[in-house]
């Protein structure tokens, strides 16, 4: 028994290898291989459903001048998804919906269909029109990266993987099976895609926050912030779906080296400079 239960944790760590090895289905901004199996359409339908949810489940802050803020912000960085390049958003988005949510969450987030929120409680860290250009970039980057999907599409063939070995091996050991899919899931296949989608989105964020005449150092200051914030309190990275603080701030200061000659010819060459203000 002991023998077999060991077979099937092989054959699970090698169908879930095989997994990360098959990202042949097309390329992110960055131009990192990646497989992404679900329609757009459907991918925006679910956007849509879960942000109309949430509207009728969260405070919509009504305050005009904040309102202002973040949507100047935010049509600065999304006049950058509208041009050609890297950084179009292919997904079929004719428009976007900003919200801004009266909650003392410090966070934000976009969803694929053109949704984008934002918390109030994530001025506490985003403290300048450049901070929240971060934060706002980073969650737009998600979408037209289309990280949903791929972790959609992750998830399914996960899914896959399970049943056909469940069926190879019969029902004796469906418990242990399962069991051991769960962690092989968790820290084989779909944790590292996660920590990977973070870093790739604060990147890409980064980039589109320089383009759009933000500073884009100040991406780094916003996980400064948020450190501060946290009490330095983290868990250890390798648990967790996000990159740890001090793993993200050195990555974007890092990225300087591309993303502040792109700020440069932003404000220098086309004159682009942001003055939003709440």
């Amino acid at each position: 028994m002991r023998r077999s239960l060991v077979h099937i944790l092989a054959l699970l760590f090698i169908a879930a290898g095989s997994l990360h090895f098959m990202q042949v289905c097309g390329a992110s901004p960055m131009g990192r291989r990646q497989v992404v199996i679900v329609p757009d359409e459907q991918m925006n339908e679910m956007g849509v459903k879960a942000f109309d949810e949430l509207k009728g489940k969260t405070a919509i802050e009504r305050d005009p001048a904040v309102n202002a803020y973040v949507r100047c912000v935010t049509d600065a960085l999304l006049a950058r998804t509208r041009e050609s390049g890297k950084y179009q958003d292919g997904t079929g988005v004719g428009s976007w919906e900003i919200v801004v949510f009266r909650d003392p969450a410090v966070n934000a987030f976009a969803l694929p269909g053109g949704k984008i929120g934002v918390f109030t409680g994530l001025f506490q860290a985003a403290r300048n029109q450049h901070q929240l250009a971060a934060v706002i970039g980073h969650e737009i980057a998600h979408v037209i990266a289309r990280h949903g999907n791929e972790r959609v599409s992750q998830s399914n063939l996960v899914e896959v993987v399970a049943k056909g070995v469940a069926g190879m091996f019969g029902g004796e050991y469906k418990d242990q099976l399962m069991g051991a899919l769960g962690v092989g899931a968790q820290y084989g296949v779909i944790l590292p895609f996660s920590r990977e989608h973070e870093s790739e989105a604060d990147l890409i964020g980064q980039e589109m926050m320089a383009l759009s005449g933000f500073e884009p150092a100040e991406a780094a200051m916003l996980w400064e912030n948020m450190r501060q914030l946290s009490g330095g309190a983290r868990q250890p990275q390798i648990m967790s779906t996000h990159p740890s603080s001090g793993t993200r701030i050195n990555e974007l200061r890092g990225h300087l080296s591309t993303s502040l000659p792109m700020y440069v010819q932003a404000t220098e060459v086309y004159n682009r400079r942001p003055a939003c203000a709440r």
